[in-house]
């Protein structure tokens, strides 16, 4: 499993451990901000990008942690970089003086800057490109956007080094800690959890009418509208078994999902001899978060521990596939292999878009999905040996689900 550039192969350096944080305006990167301020001396920011939507914000972290570099996706270069600047007192100007990138190519500019680590934060298969950036450049990669691995496929795992990419999805740094306990030829199966979304226990036929508002309505995580709105669906969940196949190297076959509504345990490795081992704790992501900024090593005070003097109960429970087909799916796509999964992830946030204005129903999302994957199959090339095939892939599928969108409407 990863071990951290900045901590030379698992011995700590005495020096701080620079970190790029990409999509530092988001929940992932707003709380690595708060853990790498919670451990002063052990982290120094190098660079900040976010999208551009919350200039306010990112000034005010501008102003507390210094960026060398900060990289915004939007907005016309001289108003960004005053807008960025404006927490920055007045006297100080003249001595911080960052540097500022404004364009689609920023994140992707900073994050092969050559930090230590480089936090991957963003949303969606646009952090492709700064995720092979940051493998390139030599930094470990702490991986939260998982799109660009499941949509980069080959092109990411072939650029990563033994042990570069440090996964902060909670499922897969579950899974990576579980990992300590045994040799990878020990292993029989991974085993993810999922909360279930706010629909668990619903049949097919219940979900028709459910209501963009209440797909955001999250069991236990604060999320943006894409990914909470694929944690109701299960996509998040599918993409979660392409991710921990391309992540840990195992058969599709060989990773399962169980209904944990709790999410008290994050996931679970079972080995050849009938023993499992789960990774505990809250359903926050303040730990992965950390694990991916320290990895090897384990940063003190980060989360409360379960309290085992209080009684509780946890259930598990199998996965509804008819309900729910998007994890059927997902494994389809992820056997296929090739441009099949930059398809399958395009294709949804097209169609997340789509309910959420209104447009098309909740079933629909993974039915106009499936419909988009099997009509790539059947008619377009669908190896993917280059970033330009796979961005290639990406914008058919988010034309084609355009154009079923406008017909259903």
């Amino acid at each position: 499993m990863p071990a951290a550039r900045g901590s030379d192969n698992g011995r700590v350096s005495n020096s701080p451990r620079t970190v790029a944080v990409l999509g530092s305006t988001g929940s992932i990167g707003t709380q690595a901000l708060q853990v790498m301020a919670a451990h002063p001396g052990r982290f120094r920011v190098q660079a900040l990008a976010a999208g551009g939507s919350d200039l306010a914000l990112l000034a005010e972290q501008v102003a507390q942690v210094r960026p060398e570099r900060v990289a915004v996706a939007r907005g016309e270069p001289g108003a960004v970089r005053d807008a960025v600047l404006a927490r920055v007192p007045e006297v100080e100007r003249g001595r911080y003086r960052p540097e500022v990138l404004v364009g689609e190519r920023a994140a992707e500019e900073v994050a092969g800057g050559g930090a230590d680590v480089v936090l991957n934060g963003i949303t969606g298969s646009i952090g492709l490109l700064p995720t092979l950036a940051a493998l390139r450049a030599g930094s470990t990669l702490a991986l939260a956007n998982k799109e660009s691995l499941i949509v980069g496929g080959e092109l990411v795992t072939g650029a990563a080094g033994p042990g570069q990419v440090v996964p902060v999805d909670s499922e897969h740094s579950a899974i990576a800690q579980c990992l300590r306990g045994g040799r990878a030829d020990e292993v029989r199966r991974l085993v993810l959890t999922a909360s279930g979304g706010p629909f668990r226990g619903r049949g097919r036929d219940q979900l028709a009418g459910v209501t963009p508002a209440e797909a955001l309505q999250h069991p236990n995580f604060a999320m943006g509208r894409v990914i909470t709105t694929n944690s109701a669906t299960l996509v998040n969940k599918g993409l979660e078994v392409i991710e921990a196949h391309l992540l840990f190297g195992l058969p599709l076959e060989r990773i399962d999902v169980v209904v944990h509504p709790q999410q008290m345990i994050h996931s679970m490795v079972e080995f050849h001899d009938g023993s499992t081992l789960a990774q505990a704790g809250p359903p926050r992501m303040l730990v992965p978060i950390a694990l991916g900024l320290s990895w090897p090593e384990r940063l003190a005070g980060v989360d409360q521990p379960c309290d085992w003097s209080r009684a509780s109960s946890w259930e598990f429970a199998p996965l509804d596939d008819d309900a729910f087909p998007a994890v059927r799916l997902a494994r389809q796509v992820g056997a296929a292999g090739g441009t099949h999964p930059a398809v399958y992830n395009a294709a949804n946030e097209v169609l997340v878009d789509a309910f959420h204005d209104g447009r098309v129903g909740f079933l629909d999302i993974v039915d106009s999905v499936e419909r988009v994957v099997a009509e790539h199959a059947a008619g377009n090339d669908t190896s993917a040996s280059s970033v330009e095939q796979v961005m290639a892939a990406d914008r058919w599928a988010r034309r084609r689900a355009r154009t079923i969108v406008e017909e259903a409407t």
